[in-house]
């Protein structure tokens, strides 16, 4: 199958049955060239029919963008409203805890109860907000530079406090698991203060549902292996689940 009309349409076929495809598998069922397959794979992401990704190309756009969090709050909002539930289950009395930026982050927040005494560190604004007036939650708002986009600061204010703080759990939203590359989120200023809120922590839990594995966002947090737990939906595809299993981390799937 050397026609270049063919192996276009065999390309496309095999990504819309299986939504992904890779380079090697291609070469070898069209007898083809390496090479080859990278040239069309190439040539069909300039016709907008496919995202090129590493070792081969996908049907999904697998980079995230930084969408406002008022439009971020809309999306998977009922499976976010269940991972925040289920993480508060991991939290107990008198901890200290980190809350990131972010609607599934965020969704941690709504589900606290002020039954136990905790303290809340985030440089969130609608984290802060929400738990301000609850009895027996103390907050420590991270200050700096506040972004639209996140309603959350980032910068240099907020890594000093963190400087003079310990805590127990992390909570982190994102907007990528990539097995291979790691945690991502969209803004790379935001990536920095996240980086510092994991050595802050004793145990990394990350918050992402299922629309999150196999995608990008620009900014690098940590490796797979730098993370304790994560919590997704029951949406998240089983490969993704056992291959965070396989490489120690728990994976909790909130329903």
């Amino acid at each position: 199958m050397k026609n270049i009309t063919d192996r276009h349409e065999y390309i496309l076929k095999k990504i819309k049955e299986n939504n992904k495809v890779t380079i090697q598998e291609l070469s070898d069922e069209m007898n083809v060239s390496s090479v080859t397959i990278r040239k069309d794979l190439k040539l069909l992401e300039e016709k907008n029919l496919l995202f090129r990704t590493k070792g081969g190309a996908s049907n999904n756009n697998p980079y995230a963008g930084d969408r406002p969090i008022l439009v971020k709050e809309y999306i998977n909002s009922d499976e976010k409203s269940k991972i925040g539930k289920k993480a508060v289950e991991m939290i107990q009395d008198n901890d200290s805890i980190l809350i990131g930026s972010g609607t599934t982050a965020y969704a941690v927040a709504r589900h606290l109860e002020s039954t136990e005494r905790i303290t809340v560190i985030t440089p969130a604004l609608k984290v802060a907000l929400e738990l301000c007036n609850k009895p027996n939650i103390e907050v420590l708002q991270l200050g700096g530079l506040i972004r639209p986009n996140s309603s959350s600061v980032a910068g240099q204010y907020a890594m000093r406090i963190l400087d003079e703080v310990s805590c127990g759990i992390l909570f982190l939203g994102v907007d990528g698991i990539d097995l291979d590359f790691g945690i991502t989120i969209s803004n790379i200023t935001e990536a920095t203060l996240n980086q510092k809120m994991l050595t802050t922590s004793q145990k990394v839990i990350i918050l992402a549902d299922s629309t999150k594995f196999g995608r990008r966002g620009l900014g690098k947090v940590c490796n797979i292996e730098d993370i304790d737990c994560v919590i997704t939906d029951k949406n998240t595809s089983r490969k993704y689940i056992k291959a965070l299993e396989d490489a120690g981390i728990k994976v909790e799937i909130a329903d």
